[in-house]
């Protein structure tokens, strides 16, 4: 068996956004964010389900599922692969506009209902913090007194999470393997085969289930983001070299300007004429 890799838009999608993906989306909110009892989803409307010939011409490195729960709060289920200029940014962006659209004039604002925009990146977003999530709310800077929990930003780092299959400790590392790995397996993993919704997931991606036109918008989907990944990867290192030769020409400046000699300067900097 050959499974589609999730973090792709049409995958993501198709699993988590199309009409008959209500129980696994349920399932997979359930997990991630924490929710049991009383708190635990028990149903939900997906926003606008996916449709594929609108992802055909799609040009961005990121999708997303929205849904309303049945208690009426919102959740937008973001899959972003690059870190793009403004990424952080959009997140806010579109988490605050899915706040405030949700009135019409004159209503009242007790009627806005909480907006929980939880984020899944392909690359590591906190550098240097080693926790692969994230949690956001408004809240006092020194006394940590909570403004509102009506808007909160929830960030996975998938490069972060390393549990193996053996590892996985409950339905939350199941989810989250299954999103980072599933593209590189050529089975289903009795761990995770195991729940329904998951092994349903699974279906949903697996390619020999799919017609020769779902496989090609996913194959170039996939290059897109190849290519993009590349390009900005080359647009990095370009940018390093040219930081690093402007920081020797304004240290060659400096020791000259000192009143050393621009041949001695070069020396003590390793540098040619």
């Amino acid at each position: 068996m050959q499974f589609l890799d999730v973090k792709t838009d049409y995958a993501f999608k198709r699993v988590f956004g199309s009409a008959s993906s209500k129980p696994i989306l349920i399932a997979f909110l359930n997990a991630v964010l924490d929710y049991q009892g009383d708190q635990a989803i028990a149903d939900l409307t997906i926003v606008d389900p996916y449709q594929i010939p609108l992802l055909q011409g799609m040009k961005d490195t990121y999708v997303d599922v929205k849904a309303i729960l049945a208690n009426g709060k919102h959740v937008i289920v973001e899959m972003q692969v690059l870190n793009v200029p403004g990424f952080e940014k959009r997140i806010l962006h579109n988490a605050a506009k899915q706040y405030s659209t949700q009135l019409k004039r004159g209503e009242n604002y007790t009627l806005l209902n909480p907006v929980i925009a939880l984020t899944f990146t392909d690359f590591t977003l906190f550098e240097g913090d080693k926790e692969y999530i994230s949690r956001f709310r408004l809240m006092e800077r020194d006394r940590f007194i909570e403004y509102t929990d009506d808007v909160e930003l929830i960030f996975v780092e998938l490069p972060k999470f390393k549990k193996e299959l053996e590892e996985l400790q409950g339905i939350h590392d199941k989810w989250i393997f299954f999103l980072k790995n599933a593209g590189g397996l050529n089975y289903i993993p009795e761990s995770l085969g195991s729940d329904p919704c998951i092994q349903e997931a699974f279906k949903q991606i697996n390619e020999a289930t799919m017609t020769p036109e779902e496989l090609e918008i996913q194959f170039k989907r996939h290059d897109f983001i190849i290519l993009q990944r590349g390009s900005l990867e080359l647009a990095e290192e370009q940018g390093m070299k040219r930081g690093i030769e402007q920081g020797m020409q304004a240290a060659l400046s400096r020791l000259i300007a000192s009143g050393m000699s621009e041949a001695d300067a070069r020396k003590i900097l390793g540098l040619n004429e």
